[in-house]
């Protein structure tokens, strides 16, 4: 579209606005009828560490709600010379899972508990045994009973649990409900009826009668909505809070809100059945949407599901390129030293292009990128480590493929439990985050660990604001009948701008001798957390 094409849609309201929290960042993205973002505004925040718990303040989340808000507003003014006043829809998407709990005064009953607490051990591994099925720490469920075995005063006065997307919604939109991808990071879903799944609720309200609880699970949960529902509208009360100076109006439809999972889904074309996206950057996760749930419980797979209420299985590694980083530093450390001026972006290049010229299975080398625990493989703590030996091949070429392996060898632990114990097939998967940026090195690492074709996007980059926005867009333009599957592949996706890189059989071999190597020297990094406290 061109630039007076865009101010005609914006003065008509014919755009879509999407807002993402994430953990260091609130986003906003404005696009118009044709998905294409027109505008941005986003506002830094951080956590807090207060009492034992990480946290963000209820009154940060509006504060940086309004400036990232008016930042949006101030592009669109002076790009378009348009006061924003209204959007054909919007809507929200957060980090997943936590626990915000409040009374029947909407007052909050505990500080906000984010998905970055592992103070749930208990509750998580009691209510995976009852229900069989995966409950992990950081899920609002785990949160919720481990609260309930800490007797803590407040439960008995909980009327209402959601996560941070539920809470922006209820307060804009008085209305208590979750889109299907976000709920299920609370309570596990039935993806027959794309609902919480009745016989765990069931066992769960059996816990709570035997402690005399004046509530049941179905009262405290939000409403459970699939992608293309219709979320509620803006409130006079809810324009207010977005926009303090009064131009927002109200009665905008809004989207169910979503989980930054969801919308990482959607904004890389990731929600049919046997595609994925891979996220890698501090941490890496893959999110593989399923044709059938899996045959039993795996403590190191996470079950989810897309904003349309698919089936997904989720694979989380805790560290990924924050050693390769912190290599990556130490040689600019050394051109520094030696006077050569080169920027960070060529070193990164320059460097991650020598793996390609590694040999296929690292040279011998090994290196573990543990910085902090990881789950899959039941380690706690991390201690970052290099060895090799006497014959190994010590060149940069090996040191740097070496690196990058280590980044993507946790996930690939998991992985495998899903490609070769439970047989899942997946036809394409897309990669985006930091670890993508160096052209084609991180994909064909990729390609060759999940044994795959792996795509990168130019649109990927994004992020979850877009993939909010595209929801948005969805609930308003979809066609009578129409899947979300079949609208980002036939209206969003279909002339998008991809690279494919395909795995490498030489690799593929190469790799698997690593993976051998790697799982055998575990017991170098058990030593050396035990060594360097």
């Amino acid at each position: 579209m061109n630039q007076n094409d865009i101010q005609k849609a914006i003065e008509s309201g014919k755009t879509f606005l999407g807002i993402e929290l994430g953990s260091t960042r609130i986003k906003a993205v404005l696009i118009t009828e044709d998905h294409s973002p027109v505008a941005a505004g986003s506002h830094e925040w951080e956590n807090r560490y207060e009492d034992g718990v990480w946290t963000y303040h209820l009154e940060d989340v509006w504060t940086g709600l309004q400036n990232c808000y008016a930042g949006l507003r101030a592009e669109v003014l002076e790009k378009y010379q348009i006061s924003l006043k209204t959007v054909g829809a919007m809507g929200f998407s957060a980090m997943m899972h936590g626990y915000l709990v409040f009374d029947q005064h909407d007052q909050l009953l505990t500080p906000f508990r984010t998905w970055r607490n592992t103070m749930t051990g208990a509750a998580a591994e009691q209510l995976t045994e009852l229900f069989q099925f995966n409950i992990p720490q950081r899920w609002s469920i785990a949160h919720l009973y481990q609260a309930i075995l800490n007797k803590e005063a407040h439960i008995e006065e909980i009327h209402h649990l959601t996560t941070l997307a539920g809470y922006v919604h209820w307060k804009l939109t008085g209305q208590k409900v979750l889109g299907v991808g976000e709920a299920s990071g609370m309570f596990p879903i039935d993806s027959k009826i794309n609902d919480y799944d009745g016989r765990m609720v069931t066992l769960f309200n059996q816990q709570l009668g035997e402690r005399n609880l004046p509530w049941r699970l179905q009262d405290v949960l939000p409403r459970v909505l699939a992608a293309g529902c219709a979320g509620g509208t803006l409130t006079v009360e809810g324009a207010g809070l977005l926009d303090p100076t009064g131009q927002l109006q109200a009665g905008i439809p809004l989207c169910p809100p979503e989980g930054d999972a969801g919308t990482g889904m959607v904004a890389t074309n990731s929600v049919a059945a046997r595609t994925g996206n891979v996220s890698a950057g501090t941490s890496v996760f893959a999110m593989i949407v399923l044709e059938d749930g899996l045959s039993k419980v795996y403590p190191e797979i996470d079950m989810v599901t897309t904003p349309s209420g698919k089936p997904v299985a989720m694979v989380h590694s805790n560290n990924c390129t924050s050693d390769l980083n912190a290599w990556i530093d130490l040689f600019r450390e050394f051109t520094q030293a030696i006077g050569v001026e080169i920027s960070q972006a060529s070193l990164f290049e320059t460097l991650y292009q020598q793996a390609l010229a590694g040999d296929a299975d690292g040279g011998g080398l090994l290196s573990y990128n543990y910085f902090s625990g990881e789950p899959i493989t039941h380690f706690e703590e991390g201690r970052p480590l290099f060895a090799r030996s006497a014959e190994s091949r010590f060149t940069l070429g090996n040191f740097m493929r070496t690196h990058i392996y280590s980044a993507l060898a946790t996930l690939k632990i998991g992985l495998d439990i899903l490609m070769d114990e439970e047989k899942v097939k997946v036809d394409r998967v897309l990669g985006h985050g930091g670890f993508f940026k160096t052209k084609e090195v991180g994909q064909k690492m990729l390609a060759t660990a999940m044994k795959v074709p792996v795509s990168v996007m130019e649109t990927a980059g994004e992020g979850g604001a877009w993939g909010i926005a595209l929801l948005a867009a969805f609930m308003v333009q979809k066609k009578h009948g129409e899947s979300l599957e079949d609208y980002l592949a036939g209206q969003v996706f279909a002339a998008a701008d991809t690279a494919t890189v395909n795995p490498d059989p030489k690799d593929m071999e190469g790799f698997a001798t690593f993976m051998t190597r790697y799982k055998k020297g575990l017991t170098i990094e058990s030593a050396a957390i035990s060594a360097l406290k």
